[in-house]
């Protein structure tokens, strides 16, 4: 093993670890949030909101943050964005009042786009042909983040509904100070876009748009947004919809999303990993789409408690399969130099999708019943099968380009 990967596996451990101190803190609001904002006496759309107004302002703040990092190099932004949502979570557990909590989201969802930094970091420092196993790991730090924040959260729930908030806010200063002394940059100087930002960088609208005009990534982009938001949907309702249904308090959401962390972690961590190089990713991508429409559809019908289970294992296997596989895509179609700034638009329909899922969940659980979020979202996902399995692959567009 050359020099150069010795130091590059231990920039990916680095940023790897920082992204799982950064999903720690997250990951202990997931269990609390519909029980902490019933204090304000919210419904299932205020809790959807909740969700959405985080996502706007990640929406409209990840194309910029892709920019900067492109021109100004990756660290100070994962640092800077740390450092953020910890005054985020801080202020969430102060909060008193209702506008006090969204402001505090909002924070939050300004401050939260490290990840498709911490993407682009990965994709500086891993060759094209191991990124699909290199974002699947992201998925499978996000799954043991999971594992333990929820549980964690619901652990200090029994405390105060604000001590997870607290715990996040301090989770996400242990990660900076920790990237600060150990994280070192992934893009050279020689390799940074060199023309100054412009004020079309913090247009989202404009930068998806311009992201949508390329041939090699528009079918997948499409693709990223149908089943994100359903999956979107499930996140922020999940707790609401056991809730209401089943009856369950935050300890035993909790454990649920424990036990999805842990099928994240074996899907992600092992399986993914595992996968032979020469598999189609278009192919594989279909197949995990197809699980997942099939996990949401028997969540939609589960009117047991057990019954819930097998169907989240279908669809842990299935998004497993397809989220790392839509990044690797889209990632694998552009330049070095543009992995910031295409993977901070795709971050920000990510950010869209939770935006509209949140939404698209509360109005539907409210209007049509508490499983219509799932079966509803099912729909989506096969739509996004349709889209996959139009898209061109890498073959069809290095033809293309050559002719």
């Amino acid at each position: 093993m050359s020099d150069l990967t010795k130091a590059n596996n231990r920039a990916l451990a680095l940023v790897y670890a920082t992204i799982f101190l950064d999903v720690l803190g997250l990951g202990v609001l997931i269990p609390v949030l519909p029980y902490y904002a019933q204090r304000f006496s919210a419904d299932a759309m205020t809790v959807g909101l909740l969700s959405a107004v985080f996502s706007v302002a990640q929406f409209t703040s990840s194309p910029l943050l892709g920019a900067i990092s492109d021109r100004y190099g990756r660290r100070r932004v994962i640092l800077a964005n740390i450092l953020g949502s910890a005054f985020g979570y801080f202020l969430f557990g102060w909060a008193s009042t209702l506008w006090v909590l969204m402001l505090a989201r909002v924070i939050e969802g300004v401050t939260g786009g490290s990840i498709s930094t911490a993407q682009a970091y990965i994709a500086d420092v891993t060759p094209p042909e191991d990124r699909m196993k290199r974002f699947g790991l992201i998925g499978a730090v996000f799954g043991v983040g999971f594992i333990i924040g929820p549980a964690f959260g619901g652990f200090l729930s029994s405390y105060s509904l604000a001590m997870p908030a607290y715990a996040a806010g301090s989770l996400c200063l242990a990660a900076a100070i920790f990237g600060y002394f150990m994280l070192p940059e992934s893009l050279p100087v020689e390799r940074r876009i060199q023309t100054p930002l412009r004020l079309a960088d913090a247009n989202p609208i404009r930068q998806i748009a311009a992201a949508l005009q390329r041939d090699s990534i528009r079918a997948i982009l499409f693709a990223i947004f149908a089943v994100n938001v359903a999956f979107s949907a499930l996140q922020s309702n999940f707790a609401f919809f056991t809730m209401k249904r089943f009856g369950m308090g935050p300890q035993q959401n909790a454990w649920i999303f424990v036990y999805i962390g842990v099928l994240s972690v074996l899907m992600q961590g092992v399986v993914v990993r595992r996968l032979p190089k020469h598999w189609n990713p278009l192919s594989l991508c279909i197949t995990g789409l197809i699980g997942t429409a099939i996990g949401l559809l028997g969540i939609s019908f589960s009117q047991e408690e057990w019954q819930l289970f097998p169907s989240i294992a279908v669809m842990a296997f299935g998004n497993g399969v397809a989220a790392p596989m839509l990044t690797a895509l889209v990632s694998r179609r552009v330049g070095a130099s543009e992995q910031g700034t295409v993977l901070g638009s795709t971050q920000s329909i990510l950010s869209s999708t939770r935006i509209v899922g949140p939404i698209f969940a509360g109005y539907v659980f409210d209007a049509f019943g508490s499983g219509a979020p799932y079966w509803m979202g099912a729909i989506l996902v096969v739509a996004g099968v349709a889209i996959v399995a139009g898209a061109p692959s890498e073959t069809a567009l290095k033809q293309a380009s050559s002719a």
